[in-house]
């Protein structure tokens, strides 16, 4: 299981941001590289702390974690950032170093800086059903990677540290800035050599089947990433990642509240008197439902369980069948004057009891 974002920065969920930022700082300092040199349990906290803050910081984010859970993020996260590496931090992350570093470390920790190949995004269209039950998509993507036969050497300019320095003199004395290296991108190397088939970059297009693990419970407009699906970087840089932007298609006769469904059911007045059995459309497949005698249109039935499961993993949402009297538009002349006797007929005039729950009453017990 998972740690917990919260229980990781030693915080509650009441925590203020900058209760949150303070917590996470702490943490950096304790557990950062410079501090930890070669202690591997370090680096994994120090991780899992970058991890934890760029969640808890962000309040749409935050938000989703306190409703879903890690689920919210699974496959890499829906927007999240799990898997994220040491540049990805430093670099993310780097005004809370606060100029010189928390407290004096550095914000790289004197490391070559590994460069990150660019991000690409798709959409994928779900079926209610797929979105119901989970499903695993095999997606063509179109990706850059480092072709093969391509060799990089160390850059000359900056000697493989992927960042160059500079001094300048100003009336307050001597200034030393640091900016990623010119010749290579920051990469700290560049290319010795390249077949013929690669771009200047030592990289070249290719189509690939990526397979995509998405969760039942997912919502239109949530993003999955896929880590290190994006295009590759430059000198075996760190590849970037696929993001997935889950669209939902429209259903033919279910429409989705959160994870609520609704149905429309028409049935004929006939129907209505006497009572029906009737077969529907659910997510998981066709079931039959009983119409007793008597209903009244407006009526709402719920089918437990018949939904939506939540995203974190909690049970389902329910099915809720509203129950249509049709009203014949064209009558021909035997079943006018049918109705026309029945109109005065007592069993045929509203007559609602007390047991008979109004408009209102219904859509209260509907969302409760």
């Amino acid at each position: 299981m998972k740690e917990d974002f919260y229980e990781i920065l030693g915080i509650n969920k009441n925590a203020t941001a900058a209760e949150i930022k303070k917590a996470y700082r702490k943490k950096a300092i304790e557990y950062h590289p410079d501090k930890n040199p070669d202690d591997k349990t370090a680096e994994e906290k120090f991780k899992k702390a970058a991890e934890a803050y760029e969640i808890l910081s962000d309040p749409d984010k935050k938000a989703r974690y306190d409703q879903y859970g890690h689920q919210a993020f699974e496959g890499g996260g829906f927007g999240g950032g799990g898997g994220m590496n040491m540049d990805d931090i430093f670099s993310q992350f780097g005004d809370i170093f606060g100029g010189g570093g928390f407290g004096g470390f550095g914000g790289g920790g004197g490391r070559q800086r590994q460069v990150k190949g660019s991000n690409l995004r798709i959409r994928v269209r779900l079926t209610l059903e797929e979105i119901a039950n989970g499903v695993e998509k095999k997606i063509k993507v179109k990706r850059k990677i480092q072709a093969p036969g391509t060799t990089y050497k160390t850059c000359t300019t900056c000697n493989g540290a992927g960042q160059v320095t500079r001094i300048t003199n100003t009336i307050l004395g001597r200034m030393q800035t640091s900016s990623p290296c010119p010749s290579c991108g920051g990469a700290g190397k560049i290319i010795d050599h390249r077949p013929s088939d690669a771009d200047a970059q030592g990289l070249k297009a290719v189509e690939e089947t990526v397979s995509i693990k998405i969760p039942a419970g997912v919502e239109d407009g949530m993003q999955l990433k896929v880590s290190g699906k994006g295009n590759e970087a430059p000198g075996n840089g760190i590849a970037g990642d696929l993001l997935v932007a889950i669209e939902e298609e429209e259903h033919a006769d279910l429409q989705r509240e959160g994870n609520n469904l609704h149905y429309d059911l028409y049935i004929s007045f006939s129907e209505a008197v006497l009572g029906a059995s009737r077969e529907i459309d659910t997510v998981s497949g066709k079931v039959r439902i009983k119409i007793e005698d008597g209903v009244q249109s407006g009526k709402i039935l719920r089918l437990r369980g018949k939904g939506i499961p939540s995203l974190n993993g909690y049970g389902k949402g329910d099915l809720l069948v509203h129950v249509n009297v049709w009203t014949p538009r064209t009558l021909n002349k035997e079943q006018r004057e049918f109705f026309e006797k029945m109109s005065k007929d007592d069993h045929f005039r509203p007559n609602p009891d007390s047991a008979e729950k109004s408009f209102f009453e219904k859509v209260k017990d509907m969302f409760s």
